[in-house]
C-alpha cells in the first residue's frame, strides 16, 4: 500500500492518551480522511496526557473535542466523528471505509476485537499500549506473513492482572512517545516505506536504553483469526470479547472505596482529623517509590507494598499505643498492607491499624482539591 497523504484514510479507535498524539501528527501530515472513534467524555484528569483536549472541552465527547483540535490545525481535513462504542456488532461497518486502523485503546477485549476485524477486512492494525513508565508498539496483520494480536496472545491475561491508565497511573509523556510512534508507523505504511518485518517495540522511560526491538514470529497457521482455516467468517460475531477476556474488568477505584470491616477502614476526613490532632500517628504510604515521588502527604513514610508484606513486623512503630494509618493511590494496596501489619500485631494493637478508603484519590476529592491526581 502506497498512497499520497491526501488520498489516504485512517481510523483511530480511542481519543485518549495514545490517540491524541497520533491524531495530532496524522492531521499535521495531511492525511485526507481521519476517523475518530470514542464514546467517552473529556474529564479534567485527562488533560495531563490527552493533549488535544482542554479545559474548555471538559464534558465534551472526546471524539468531538479531538476533531475540533484537528480542524484548528488543518481546516481542510475531513474528520469523521464517531461517538458510539465499538463492538462486535458494528466494528466491521465502522472500520471498513479506512485504509489503516490504529488501536489506541487500553483494554484487552477491544484489542482482540480490533485485531480480528483488521484480519477480516485485510487491513493493517497499528497497536500501541502504555502503562506507568512503559509502552509498546506493534503493527499487526501487515503483509503476507504479519501476525495478528491473537497469534501472539492466544489467551488473554487475567483481568486482575491488567488495568487502565486511570487505574494504574501513567507518566503522560509515555503515551506521547507511543502515540507519536503509532503515527510514524502509519505514515511509513501509507508511503510504502515500511519494511513489513514483524517486530515489537518496547519503550521504558526509566530504562537504558529506552528503546528495544524484538523480532516476532510470522503468522501462526493454527491461529483462529488469521491462520489457514477455511472458514473464519464467524469469529467476530460469535465471540463475546468481554467474556473471552475473563468477564468485566475489575473497577479498582470502586474496590478501593469499599468500607470493609468497621474500624478497619477510615475515610480521608478521619485521616485529616488524626493528622491535625496531637495524637501519635504513624502514616505509611505503600505506593512504589516513583509514585511517591510525584506527590505525598508530608508526614508519611514511604514503604512500597512488596517490601512491607515481606517483613511487616519491621514497620510497626515502637510505641505501643501509636495509631497506624496506611494509604495508597486508590485504597486497594493499603488493605493488603494493613492486613499484613495486623497479622504481626499483638492482639491489643490490631485495632490501631487502619487504612484509608479510596486512598489519595479520595484525599484529593474530599480534603485537598489541589492535591495532584495522576
Amino acid at each position: 500500500m502506497a498512497l499520497g497523504s491526501q488520498a489516504a484514510s485512517v481510523v483511530v479507535v480511542g481519543a485518549g492518551g495514545l490517540g491524541c498524539p497520533a491524531l495530532q501528527y496524522l492531521g499535521a501530515a495531511g492525511i485526507g480522511r481521519i476517523g475518530v472513534i470514542d464514546h467517552d467524555h473529556v474529564e479534567l484528569s485527562n488533560l495531563g496526557r490527552q493533549i488535544l483536549h482542554s479545559e474548555e472541552t471538559v464534558g465534551m465527547p472526546k471524539a468531538e473535542s479531538a476533531a475540533q483540535a484537528l480542524k484548528r490545525l488543518n481546516s481542510h481535513l475531513v474528520v469523521d466523528v464517531i461517538t458510539v462504542a465499538i463492538s462486535a456488532q458494528n466494528a466491521m461497518s465502522l472500520l471498513e471505509p479506512y485504509d489503516i486502523i490504529l488501536d489506541c485503546t487500553d483494554n484487552a477485549p477491544t484489542r482482540y476485537l480490533l485485531s480480528d476485524t483488521a484480519v477480516a477486512l485485510g487491513k493493517p492494525l497499528v497497536s500501541g499500549a502504555a502503562q506507568k513508565f512503559e509502552g509498546q508498539l506493534c503493527v499487526y496483520n501487515l503483509g503476507d506473513a504479519g501476525p495478528c494480536y491473537r497469534c501472539l496472545y492466544p489467551k488473554p491475561p487475567a483481568q486482575d492482572m491488567v488495568g487502565t491508565c486511570e487505574e494504574t497511573g501513567i507518566l503522560g509523556v509515555v503515551t506521547g512517545v507511543i502515540g507519536n510512534m503509532q503515527a510514524l508507523e502509519t505514515i511509513r505504511i501509507l508511503t510504502g516505506l515500511h519494511d513489513k518485518k514483524p517486530t515489537l517495540l518496547l519503550f521504558s522511560a526509566l530504562g537504558s536504553p529506552q528503546f528495544r526491538t524484538i523480532k516476532l514470529r510470522s503468522r501462526k497457521a493454527t491461529c483462529p483469526a488469521c491462520g489457514t482455516a477455511d472458514d473464519k467468517s464467524g469469529i467476530i460475531q460469535d465471540t463475546d470479547y468481554v467474556q473471552f477476556c475473563g468477564g468485566p474488568r475489575p473497577d479498582w477505584e470502586k474496590r478501593g472505596l469499599v468500607n470493609g470491616e468497621a474500624g478497619a477502614r477510615v475515610s480521608s476526613k478521619v485521616l485529616e482529623a488524626a493528622l491535625k490532632s496531637e495524637r501519635s500517628i504513624h502514616l505509611l504510604d505503600v505506593r512504589p517509590e516513583t509514585e511517591y515521588g510525584i506527590c505525598q502527604l508530608g508526614t508519611s513514610l514511604n514503604v512500597p507494598l512488596n517490601r512491607l508484606v515481606a517483613n511487616p513486623y519491621e514497620y510497626l512503630p515502637p510505641e505501643p499505643l501509636t495509631e497506624i494509618y496506611v494509604v495508597c493511590r486508590l485504597g486497594n494496596d493499603s488493605q493488603i498492607a494493613a492486613d499484613a501489619l495486623r497479622s504481626v500485631c499483638p492482639n491489643d494493637r490490631i485495632g490501631l491499624v487502619k487504612d484509608v478508603v479510596g486512598g489519595l484519590r479520595a484525599w484529593a476529592r474530599e480534603v485537598d482539591p489541589a492535591f495532584p491526581v495522576y
